[in-house]
């Protein structure tokens, strides 16, 4: 997929310079030794048609350290990445353990030297296939995905600058909604501490504000970047609304699919399939730290910016690249989602019961509020997370759960069924009881989510 005009121009040259100066670019690929079918990582993948008793492996815990409650407690957790319970898999076990016992952990090495091999190509391959790209680079983490990204795009401008600080004019204008996850926020913070690119925060989902922000611009190049299902709210972006607008400013499009990535499109495209608008998002930035189970964040594009990022990208070009069992384990979880398409069936079949995402944000207020209703939630024998400062502001903390494939209807209901006191908890005089799905915040109206295809 070919980029717009104006960032089709720029981008090419950049590539010269990098071409000129980089030699990365032109490493041998590695591949490791071959091996026999039995010793293969992904030989007979095993796939079923229903849940197995590993799926509930990660839910059901013991914890310790509770209040007035001796040795350990058993509880349900709420508050985990793994959307699809694929971590526990017996596939994804074999295909780490079988990678590890035939080539260690693998070259450990940078990119720039030896650290890619064959096994990151094929998962660089299989994403890249999957979310309608030319091109796919993996990265150790999702965090890791986003600052290359970023640091990718800044090096447009200070390059083609003829060695001097990029002008108002030449500098790239991104445009980000505020609720935004803070790892992306600090990513903006990186390029812009660097002038090469100016920021521009627009309010949440209002396409009216960034409407204005983009046509007040100096800037000729233009960027905006959004996640699919914000981390923050657990709320949808407007994304046919940002494709729309990308057509009368002609923005580069960069969408974060890492809460849809697997769990969205009925082959796990995320919410480009969902839509059909992959070939309008230029492009999608995932992680495999959550609907997969494992490790790895992933940038697909076009092979141009690939080309860039794996120049210009520094936290891809000079850490130490993922180990191979790690990167195994990533490609038979794909491999097994794609197959066991129950599983995002599931998932969406508990988010119509009770929920408007997988992700539900139950805003409560404090810190202290918010880390005594998390508390009295251990009590009752479910793990749900306080989200406080930095994460959000001090006056935002709230609860945050997540609804997987393996959660039951019964333990949705009996979480449903929690109440507290918020005079005991949170110091208030009100003694009236509140139910957790009756919390004015988590009720109000969010955009409704997308018709998810399974």
């Amino acid at each position: 997929m070919a980029c717009l005009p104006l960032w089709e121009d720029r981008l090419g040259r950049t590539l010269k310079i990098v071409d000129k100066d980089d030699d990365p670019l032109h490493q041998p690929n590695i591949c490791l030794p071959r091996v026999s079918p039995a010793e293969d990582p992904f030989y007979g993948l095993e796939t079923f048609d229903g849940p197995g008793p590993w799926d509930r492996s990660t839910l059901e815990v013991e914890a310790g350290n509770l209040t007035g409650t001796p040795g350990a407690k058993k509880m349900i957790t709420f508050y985990g990445n793994d959307y699809l319970n694929l971590s526990t898999h017996p596939a994804v076990r074999k295909a780490a353990a079988k990678a590890a016992l035939v080539h260690g952990m693998g070259p450990r090495a940078p990119f720039m030297t030896c650290g890619h091999t064959d096994y990151h190509r094929l998962l660089e391959d299989t994403l890249a296939e999957m979310t309608k790209k030319d091109a796919c680079v993996i990265t150790p983490t999702g965090f890791a995905a986003r600052i290359a990204l970023l640091s990718a795009l800044g090096n447009v401008a200070s390059l083609t600058s003829a060695g001097r600080r990029p002008t108002r004019e030449e500098r790239i204008g991104i445009f980000a909604d505020i609720l935004n996850y803070p790892t992306i926020i600090d990513g903006l913070r990186l390029v812009e501490e660097q002038r090469e690119a100016d920021v521009f925060v627009y309010r949440h989902n209002d396409i009216d504000h960034l409407d204005e922000l983009l046509s007040g611009c100096p800037a000729e190049k233009k960027v905006v970047y959004s996640e699919s299902l914000f981390g923050i709210n657990g709320d949808f972006a407007p994304i046919l609304k940002l494709v729309e607008l990308r057509k009368k400013h002609g923005y580069l499009f960069v969408v974060d699919e890492a809460h849809t990535i697997l769990t969205c499109g009925r082959n796990g495209g995320g919410i480009g399939e969902v839509y059909g608008i992959q070939d309008q998002i230029d492009i999608c930035i995932g992680t495999l730290s959550k609907a997969t189970g494992c490790r790895v964040g992933f940038i697909a594009c076009s092979e141009g910016w690939k080309k860039l990022i794996q120049a210009r990208g520094q936290p891809f070009t000079f850490a130490t690249s993922t180990p191979v069992p790690i990167i195994a384990a990533c490609y038979a979880a794909v491999e097994v989602a794609k197959k066991e398409s129950w599983r995002r069936g599931a998932v969406w079949s508990r988010v119509e019961c009770s929920a408007m995402s997988p992700l539900v944000s139950l805003l409560v207020g404090s810190e202290q509020e918010a880390v005594n209703a998390s508390r009295h939630m251990l009590e009752c024998g479910f793990h749900v997370t306080a989200i406080r400062p930095p994460v959000v502001a001090p006056n935002a903390c709230r609860l945050q759960l997540t609804l997987t494939s393996a959660h039951t209807s019964e333990d949705i209901s009996r979480l449903l069924q929690v109440e507290w006191r918020p005079a005991a908890l949170w110091g208030t005089s009100n003694d009236q009881m509140v139910c957790l799905p009756q919390c004015p915040e988590y009720t109000t109206s969010r955009p409704h989510p997308p018709s998810i295809s399974i």
